[in-house]
């Protein structure tokens, strides 16, 4: 099964207010019907099957079976398709895709999470960023921020995973931003 997204779940995640967590946000970005249940749940953790669920009974995925006969979901055949997928998972570990959009999200949800006044001024530039070089140039503006806000440890595991998202190619600019 790879479930992909419906016309609401794309005017979800363009709104911005939509009622989704960070989390279900993540799995509607990730779900493109092109990654399994099991890759799905290698990238974002065992919980990622019983989300995929409930979006399709909220109407944000579809999957193909649902694409080919749109008068009968079958959540219950989700369900079941799912258990030997999550077990497939922990067997085959999947390379993470690298990605500026991926890199970016982190970063605007590492920044929204601050509740400071100079984080929010960074998030609605990076937010607001559309140019490859102004996002790179704001999110290495948020990694030298950062320190002053939180504590020592938290900064470094943020650029940690910062690195992992972010294209190799970019990865040599934030090498030097401590």
């Amino acid at each position: 099964m790879q479930p992909r997204k419906t016309d609401l779940a794309r005017t979800a995640l363009q709104a911005h207010r939509a009622p989704l967590d960070m989390r279900q946000r993540r799995l509607l970005i990730l779900c493109d019907g092109q990654r399994s249940i099991a890759e799905l749940t290698a990238l974002l953790g065992q919980d990622a099957a019983a989300m995929v669920i409930q979006l399709i009974q909220a109407g944000y995925l579809v999957t193909g079976a649902d694409a080919a006969v749109s008068t009968q979901p079958a959540p219950s055949v989700a369900a079941a398709t799912l258990a030997p997928s999550a077990a497939a998972a922990s067997a085959a570990p999947v390379e993470r895709r690298r990605s500026l959009v991926a890199a970016r999200i982190y970063v605007l949800g590492i920044l929204e999470m601050q509740r400071h006044p100079n984080a929010a001024a960074l998030f609605r530039d990076l937010q607001q960023a559309r140019a490859e070089g102004e996002v790179l140039r704001v999110m290495q503006s948020a990694l030298q921020v950062l320190p002053a806000l939180t504590s020592e440890g938290y900064c470094q595991r943020v650029r940690q995973r910062l690195m992992e998202a972010l294209p190799v190619e970019h990865c040599s600019a934030f090498a030097e931003v401590a």
